[in-house]
């Protein structure tokens, strides 16, 4: 019922202002929001190194505002285009059409205006239905109804009311996002919403070597990032963590994370329904690996079955004061990492070593 309402006060007020306007004006007007549409995208390049010098750095942020602007630009161009033509035309037949023909010229540009009007509209109405459903598509998903202010609340509202007259339809037939772009915004909820899902996320085989980066480690013993999460905090809150901040203004870091999440989108999903991934369950060797020196001096003692309690003791000792807290991570990347393991020097001391081999 609330999209409804906001498209009719939508059209009822645009029709008002085409039979102000006239025809002219509208009809200019409309095309700047066609050519608006069709030239936001390309043209957005041209204006994102102008934003990041200004402070702007989210990533939302860079994504969003870009396009906008060129959007409002070529329709403020084609509008101040329409002023400059009405008043040519308006001259004309005030000052040299007469009387009779000025009245009749009023009249059509006032009702075509009016038609015109309901077709800007409309036009209108399309563009905000494309925000809602691609914008409502994650706030709903992401957001807590009880703590989210008016305006994302008023959102989620129409979003609801949109999908519930059917219009998401025509919403998504002109919705230029890839598939998974909605996709992510699934994981992206399910995750939100279950926190003790994280810990599965973490062991996500395509997710394993990106772990290891420092900033998700930093993350990952951060208390008050656990706390916010445990008690579902607001995800305006969550961002604004220090080391969640770190992360969102890595461009480097985030194309990374986006290049890993991409291809796997709809096999990570399955994986946190069920815990089993179908693109990975075949590779077993994928995982954290911890070494076990019991089980490593059972083996050494099934190879040299007569070796001497001592010398078990201490081998056992030494792989313990060694190996005790080693263990490896293989990902899906060919890459694997090495952590808290002892390399024996030539003078017989012992060195920790962390790293990563490729």
């Amino acid at each position: 019922m609330t999209f409804w309402l906001l498209a009719g006060l939508l059209l009822l007020c645009v029709a008002a202002l085409g039979y102000r306007q006239g025809a002219i004006r509208v009809a200019m007007s409309f095309l700047g929001i066609l050519f608006g549409v069709w030239l936001a995208g390309p043209l957005s390049g041209v204006v994102l190194p102008l934003l990041k010098p200004l402070g702007v750095k989210h990533p939302l942020a860079l994504w969003f505002i870009p396009p906008f602007i060129v959007f409002c630009a070529i329709s403020a161009l084609f509008k101040t285009g329409a002023l400059f033509l009405h008043k040519k035309v308006e001259v004309y037949f005030k000052y040299h059409a007469g009387d009779l023909r000025l009245v009749l010229w009023e009249r059509l540009m006032a009702r075509l205006g009016l038609c015109l009007g309901i077709l800007n509209g409309t036009a209108y109405l399309l563009l905000i239905s494309f925000v809602v459903y691609s914008f409502g598509y994650w706030t709903v998903q992401v957001g807590d109804p009880k703590t989210a202010k008016w305006p994302v609340k008023l959102l989620n509202r129409v979003a609801w009311d949109m999908d519930a007259s059917g219009f998401t339809v025509t919403a998504r037939a002109m919705d230029p996002f890839p598939e998974s772009f909605y996709k992510t915004a699934d994981v992206a909820g399910l995750v939100y919403q279950n926190s003790l899902l994280e810990a599965r996320l973490s062991r996500y085989p395509a997710f394993l070597i990106l772990g290891e980066d420092p900033a998700f480690q930093k993350l990952s013993s951060d208390n008050e990032f656990a706390n916010l999460r445990l008690r579902q905090a607001p995800l305006k809150e969550l961002m604004a963590n220090p080391n969640v901040d770190a992360i969102l203004k890595n461009p480097v870091l985030i194309g990374e994370i986006w290049s890993t999440v991409e291809p796997s989108l709809a096999d990570l999903d399955e994986y946190l329904h069920t815990g089993i991934s179908p693109r990975y369950s075949s590779e077993r060797i994928y995982g954290r690996w911890k070494f076990n020196p019991s089980a490593s001096s059972a083996s050494l003692r099934r190879v040299k079955p007569n070796i001497s309690s001592k010398e078990m003791k201490r081998t056992r000792a030494f792989l313990e004061a060694a190996y005790g807290n080693a263990n490896l991570v293989i990902g899906t990347d060919e890459r694997l990492v090495v952590n808290n393991f002892a390399s024996t020097q030539a003078d017989g001391s012992q060195s920790a070593a962390s790293g990563k081999s490729e």
